[in-house]
C-alpha cells in the first residue's frame, strides 16, 4: 500500500506547489480545541498535519511552542489524550495524513510497540521523535514498521554525512530538515545553509524533503519551495492562536493557512 504521507507530498508537487505542513500542540489553546482546529486546517488545504505531544522539557522548542506545551499539560493533556484527540479527528472525517511529533521519553514509557500500535489504531500515519538520533532509532524504527506507520527523521545543519545517510535509510513518508541552529520559532528569514542540507539529503533519498523551524509566511514558503518539497509551520500558527478564545482558534488557523498560499 502506498505511503499516505509521501502521497500527500506527491499530490502537492503534481499541483505545482510546495506542500504545507502545519504543526499544532494537542490541547492548545484549550483542552478540547484540537479536533476542530485540525479539521479547519484540513479544510483550508493542509497537506500533512503534525500533532505535537506536549512534554515537560521540550528542548528543541522555542518560547512559543514551549508555552503552548506547558498550557496543554496544564489542561491535562497526556499521550493517551493525544491518541484520543487523533481518534476524534478521524471521526470527524478528516483524511489528511497526521503525524505525532514529540519526545522519546513518553513514547518509551508507554512501550514502543504499544505506542506505535495505538498510534496506528488512532489513525495517525507517522511519528517524529525530536530528540532521538538516527544511531539510536533502531528499536523505534522496528516498532513503527510492525505497526505500518512512518518514522520521520529530523536532520540539522550540523548533521554529518554518516548521520544523513543513516537517517535517510530509516525514513519513510518524508525527511524533515531543520533550517536553523537552535530552537524553533518564527524568524524574519529562512536560513540559507538549509538549501545545501536539502540538496545533500536528496543525494541519499528519493523521499520528499520538508524544511521547518523559522517559517512564518508565504514568502518563506515560496523561498523554501525553490529547493524543498514542503514547509513546516509551527510557531507562527501557534502564536496566532495563543490568546484567542476557543471558538476563534479554528477560524484563525484556517485563515493563516490560506495566507501561506497567497
Amino acid at each position: 500500500m502506498s505511503n499516505p504521507i509521501q502521497q500527500a507530498f506527491i499530490r502537492a508537487a503534481d499541483d505545482g506547489r510546495t506542500a504545507i505542513v502545519p504543526f499544532v500542540t494537542v490541547g492548545h489553546p484549550q483542552r478540547d480545541s484540537t479536533p476542530a482546529v485540525v479539521e479547519s486546517l484540513s479544510d483550508a488545504g493542509a497537506d500533512v498535519i503534525e500533532l505535537g505531544i506536549p512534554f515537560s522539557d521540550p528542548l528543541a522548542e522555542g518560547p512559543v511552542i514551549q508555552k503552548s506545551s506547558f498550557r496543554a499539560l496544564e489542561n491535562g493533556i497526556t499521550p493517551k489524550a493525544c491518541l484520543q484527540n487523533a481518534s476524534e479527528i478521524r471521526r470527524r472525517g478528516v483524511t489528511t495524513p497526521l503525524i505525532f511529533m514529540g519526545y522519546y521519553n513518553p513514547i518509551y514509557q508507554i512501550g514502543l510497540d504499544e505506542f506505535c500500535s495505538r498510534t496506528r489504531d488512532a489513525g495517525v500515519d507517522g511519528i517524529i521523535a525530536a530528540d532521538l538520533p538516527a544511531v539510536e532509532a533502531g528499536p523505534l524504527l522496528d516498532a513503527c514498521a510492525k505497526a505500518d506507520i512512518s518514522l520521520v527523521p529530523l536532520l540539522a545543519l550540523t548533521s554529518t554525512e554518516e548521520t544523513i545517510s543513516q537517517a535517510c535509510k530509516q525514513a519513510s513518508g518524508f525527511v524533515y530538515c531543520i533550517s536553523l541552529l537552535g530552537v524553533t520559532g518564527a524568524r524574519a528569514s529562512v536560513s540559507h545553509p538549509v538549501e545545501a542540507l536539502v540538496k545533500q539529503v536528496k543525494l541519499h533519498t528519493e523521499l520528499p524533503v520538508a524544511v521547518g523551524f523559522g517559517i512564518s509566511n508565504a514568502e518563506h514558503v515560496r523561498e523554501v519551495g525553490t529547493y524543498a518539497d514542503g514547509a513546516v509551520i509551527g510557531s507562527a500558527l501557534i502564536n496566532l492562536m495563543q490568546d484567542n478564545p476557543h471558538e476563534d482558534a479554528p477560524q484563525t488557523a484556517a485563515r493563516f493557512l490560506r495566507s501561506l498560499n497567497d
